[in-house]
């Protein structure tokens, strides 16, 4: 399954392209992922109970296997996780789902543990529907970080140019006295003080 899978989805970077969860199927075991959590899926034998499960979860490593034998995951994670909020499942005697909470929840993965292949994390394209996973704050960044890219991209003015141009107009209503035909905005600020403000 595994060079099935591979195969067609390799990069001339040795990257692979993610799936449709934003992981990939490594052949051993497959992973998905959000923003702020990873979820691993290890096939073992038909019929095992959560007693013959290793399953080890610390806060920089993974150790999924069978009890007496080679684990199928073994290493250090991709990067640290909340090992409180991580939890594992046996999926009809024979799946082993791991849940990962992210510690750093405004990264993705390229895999779980570091030294095998990696996916190519810049051809992710993330659902809105993910934005529901994170709390208010975060949810506000990510919406406001992803709608300055696409302004960006348009040639339009980000949120924060919007708002100083609307401060902008409020002073020119307030003051009708003043000639503002050559004013100038400047967004960004200058390289004198980071500032950002207009000239007249």
């Amino acid at each position: 399954m595994s060079d099935e899978y591979t195969q067609p989805t390799e990069q001339s970077s040795n990257l692979l392209k993610p799936t449709a969860e934003n992981g990939a199927d490594f052949g051993p075991y497959h992973f998905g992922q959000s923003l702020n959590s990873v979820d691993i899926f290890v096939p073992l034998q038909s019929g095992i109970r959560s007693r013959d499960v290793d399953v080890c979860i610390s806060s920089s490593s993974l150790r999924v296997g069978l009890k007496g034998q080679n684990p199928v995951i073994d290493g250090k994670l991709h990067d640290k996780v909340k090992a409180d909020d991580c939890t594992w499942t046996l999926v009809d005697n024979k799946v082993v789902h791991v849940y990962l909470e992210k510690l750093d929840g405004m990264k993705w993965w390229s895999c779980v543990v570091t030294g095998g292949k990696e996916i190519d994390t810049k051809l992710i394209v993330p659902e809105n529907s993910n934005l529901s996973d994170l709390d208010g704050d975060m949810r506000q960044t990510v919406e406001k970080m992803m709608f300055d890219q696409r302004q960006k991209a348009m040639g339009l003015p980000t949120s924060d140019e919007s708002e100083k141009f609307k401060i902008f107009e409020k002073f020119k209503q307030q003051h009708p006295e003043m000639d503002f035909s050559k004013a100038k905005i400047n967004f960004g600020g200058n390289s004198n003080d980071g500032g950002s403000g207009f000239t007249l």
